[in-house]
């Protein structure tokens, strides 16, 4: 139960952060709103033709250091594909390529800072639930 209200807390904080840089680059609620449901759409029909790619060159690998080289350059890969979208959403949206280069720029750095913060919250509050429940 903790794990899927954790995932759900997730997304919409994932959505949140979103929402909030589309507010700042286009002042318009009603788009913003629609950013954050076509940006995830289209770095959801994009991934598993990312994935698929990634898996053909992991496979390539020769070593295990070689192998987790190659993942690394994946989620380098998934990040980049992740700022293009976001810059593009933008970018489409005000014509402007500062506010789309800068909507690229923050959002990830937004994840990366705040996210973190996020599950330390959720993974307490499932030691204190599970701490509970070997208590009683």
């Amino acid at each position: 139960m903790v794990i899927a209200a954790k995932k759900t807390s997730q997304v919409i904080t994932h959505m949140t952060i979103a929402f909030a840089i589309a507010y700042a680059m286009t002042g318009s609620v009603m788009f913003s709103g629609l950013a954050i449901i076509i940006e995830p759409v289209i770095n959801v029909l994009l991934l598993p033709f990312h994935e698929k790619a990634w898996a053909a060159i992991r496979q390539g690998a020769k070593s295990a250091r070689e192998r987790y080289m190659r993942i690394a350059a994946e989620k380098i890969s998934q990040t980049l594909m992740h700022m293009v979208v976001a810059f593009a959403v933008i970018y489409g949206a005000t014509g402007s390529l500062a506010f789309g280069g800068l909507a690229a720029i923050l959002e990830p750095i937004c994840n990366v800072l705040l996210l973190p913060i996020h599950d330390r919250f959720w993974d307490k509050l499932e030691l204190r639930i599970n701490g509970g429940m070997h208590a009683a």
